[in-house]
């Protein structure tokens, strides 16, 4: 097996970021994946006693299927944020400060219109993760498992839908499933998957146009009996991945 992919998502349900290699400490997600969020007005998310939230809470593809129509980059050595809507209207500031991140807020809040809750409040939180579930992990995907499916369906489903960290090839599809408390060796990183990843109404949107053209956990319920596509696994040694990097399966 070996890794295809790698992707961080430097703001909660924005753009995708394709990396060649990326250096992963132990016990800790991608660095600066899923490290700003959107907090939607209504949400009790406290900066200063950050805890994980379900995703309603935030800008999120499953409520909010508009933001696939943003593109945004990130900066990790100036902390710049760019962000472009479809008419090309924009934004650029410094994400790491608190001017910037309020003119960020400001230019979200605006772009999401009435699906915007009070005051949205835009997060930056040193050490906090804004992921799906409150452990801060890798998600790993079986490119064979997603060709599988788009077989059986008979159409495309653009990976970018299911938002991974890594995809690898090289496995039988499905076979990550019967990984969970197993130990992977990722290029120089050691993994322990955790768990399954349910999938949720954010795949229905297409990346590419916003639109909810595809319902792939109706699809993976039908075929499968199950809305699991991909694994969650826990860094428990650090270490370099890059692209083309073996996964090796430890023995149980």
């Amino acid at each position: 097996m070996r890794v295809e992919y790698l992707y961080r998502y430097p703001v909660k349900g924005l753009t995708a970021e394709a990396l060649e290699e990326v250096t992963i400490e132990a016990g800790q997600c991608l660095p600066w994946d899923r490290a700003f969020a959107l907090a939607q007005g209504d949400a009790r998310f406290d900066p200063e006693q950050p805890r994980h939230l379900p995703k309603r809470n935030f800008l999120c593809l499953m409520v909010n299927e508009r933001a696939a129509l943003l593109r945004s980059s990130f900066d990790p050595g100036s902390g710049t944020l760019s962000i472009q809507a479809p008419d090309g209207e924009g934004i650029t500031a410094n994400a790491l400060d608190a001017p910037g991140r309020s003119a960020i807020g400001a230019f979200l809040t605006a772009f999401m219109g009435g699906e915007a809750r009070g005051t949205p409040r835009f997060h930056h939180v040193p050490g906090h993760s804004f992921s799906d579930v409150s452990r801060k992990v890798v998600s790993l995907i079986n490119l064979a498992s997603l060709k599988d499916l788009e077989a059986k369906v008979g159409s495309k489903r653009h990976r970018r839908r299911f938002r991974a960290n890594l995809w690898f090839s090289g496995a039988v599809p499905w076979a990550e499933l019967e990984w969970v408390g197993r130990t992977l060796l990722v290029g120089g990183a050691t993994l322990q998957v955790r768990a399954h990843i349910p999938r949720c109404p954010a795949v229905d949107v297409n990346p590419e146009t916003a639109e909810r053209d595809a319902d792939p956990v109706e699809e993976l319920r039908t075929l499968y009996g199950h809305p699991n596509l991909g694994v969650y696994a826990e860094a428990i040694e650090g270490g370099r991945i890059a692209i083309g990097d073996p996964v090796e399966l430890l023995p149980a």
